[in-house]
């Protein structure tokens, strides 16, 4: 009878140890599965010009995004590529809850808060490529992964922590120190090379803002500290050593069009600044898209060119 009772308690044990296994082994596959909603879900948008507030579908919703953030002229496939970050951007978003601590909303109209919106430059090209992607979004390890992107890169990538000066969470799906010749192919004149000329009150404010502290009257300007991919990761000003994108933001984000400076000076008293490309770095290059979709390149394969390690998920049908 003992060695029954033994046997039993093996077989039990044992039974226990395999469902165990079985469990922790379905674990990481429910994790890595985004949430997916029966039908296409519709989301609370606020108007930052009229304060009014509407219901509106997702895919709608994101037609005017991209819209307002691409070209409406350009390749369907580029649209397509800008519209699958548009939609993984607003489901991070609100699943964030940001833009509802403000407003009580999912989204806004605020290119700040949420992303530039337009409906009126919508036309077929877009709504094509928006219905191309329709659900589709990017997830890294079961999350929505910040969907970033720039005009232009000026021929490489940069890190999120270089391009943005963001260290808030790990963003290991981000490709950085990437060569992109497609980002300066064919671009506009003043994304291959340009110059900035700020006014030394407008430098001065910039830094106060930033450190917290008055550098006084312009006198001097260099590069303290350049990052992987050549961007400016510090700007000494006087004395005061500055972070470079909080320098951009700063001094305007138009007018110094990215921290790949080539070379800074002062001169009369105000900052010339020479760069290229256009934007932060971080992510998708808008332009590269273009090059990359005019070449026959597939929306999903334009933004794993930009990004590693993600899926691209379909939300709903």
């Amino acid at each position: 009878m003992r060695k029954k009772s033994l046997l039993l308690l093996t077989l039990l044990l044992l039974v226990s140890i395999t469902l165990g296994c079985q469990q922790a082994a379905k674990k990481p596959q429910e994790e890595t599965v985004p949430h997916r909603f029966k039908e296409e879900p519709t989301i609370s948008l606020y108007n930052n010009e009229t304060g009014q507030k509407q219901q509106i579908k997702l895919e709608e919703y994101v037609t005017a995004v991209v819209a307002a953030e691409m070209e409406p002229a350009w390749p369907t496939d580029a649209l397509a590529a800008q519209a699958i970050l548009a939609r993984t951007f607003t489901m991070e978003n609100i699943e964030s809850g940001r833009v509802k601590k403000l407003h009580g909303t999912d989204v806004s109209t605020s290119v700040e808060e949420s992303q530039a919106y337009d409906p009126s430059r919508i036309n077929e090209n877009v709504k094509k490529a928006v219905a191309k992607t329709r659900g589709q979004v990017i997830t890294h390890q079961g999350k929505y992964i910040k969907a970033w992107f720039s005009a232009s890169n000026g021929g490489k990538t940069a890190s999120a922590a270089e391009g943005l000066a963001y260290f808030k969470t790990p963003t290991p799906y981000i490709k950085a120190n990437v060569d992109d010749p497609m980002s300066i192919q064919n671009t506009l004149p003043e994304i291959q090379s340009w110059t900035a000329t700020i006014p030394g009150y407008k430098v001065q404010q910039a830094v106060k803002s930033a450190v917290g502290s008055d550098p006084g009257t312009l006198t001097s300007a260099s590069i303290a500290e350049k990052g992987p991919s050549g961007r400016t990761v510090k700007l000494k000003i006087n004395q005061a050593v500055v972070g470079g994108p909080a320098m951009r933001l700063g001094m305007g984000s138009t007018e110094v069009r990215s921290m790949f400076l080539t070379n800074v000076a002062v001169q009369n008293g105000n900052l010339v600044l020479t760069g290229k490309g256009y934007g932060h770095g971080v992510g998708m290059s808008q332009w590269g898209a273009k090059n990359m979709a005019e070449k026959g390149t597939s929306p999903q394969d334009i933004i794993k060119f930009y990004f590693k390690d993600i899926n691209i998920e379909k939300l709903y049908k």
